[in-house]
């Protein structure tokens, strides 16, 4: 597991590995039951806090992510598949958000806007 932590960004260390973990179970690179390192492992191999590591995991926690077992570990929880799709649906409304305020901004249309959605979606990977 590759976590990158950029010193370039305002978003706190904690929120970038938490949301660098996310990514890796949305993607389907971590899988239900797949462990994660132990939080003194994280900060050593990152050269940060393990107060930040912890945190970043507490979160990971309380959004359903992962699972700390004392003894074992943490490990990639078993994921709801609502609660996948509700996350991504989520990080979709903030692009849109974004490509509307650009298109009123800058005086394009919603329809045009609409068109290059639709040719976006139906275009195969």
């Amino acid at each position: 597991m590759d976590i990158i932590i950029s010193s370039n960004t305002s978003k706190p260390i904690y929120e970038q590995i938490t949301s660098q973990i996310k990514a890796l179970v949305m993607s389907g690179e971590l899988q239900t039951g797949d462990p994660i390192p132990s939080m003194r492992s994280l900060a050593k191999s990152l050269h940060i806090s393990v107060i930040t590591v912890q945190k970043a995991y507490e979160d990971l926690q309380r959004d359903g992510f992962i699972e700390t077992t004392v003894g074992r570990g943490s490990f990639i929880s078993a994921q709801n598949r609502d609660f996948i799709q509700e996350e991504q649906q989520r990080l979709a409304e903030m692009h849109l958000q974004e490509a509307a305020e650009i298109g009123r901004t800058n005086g394009i249309s919603l329809e045009k806007l609409t068109e290059l959605l639709t040719l976006f979606y139906a275009e195969e990977q």
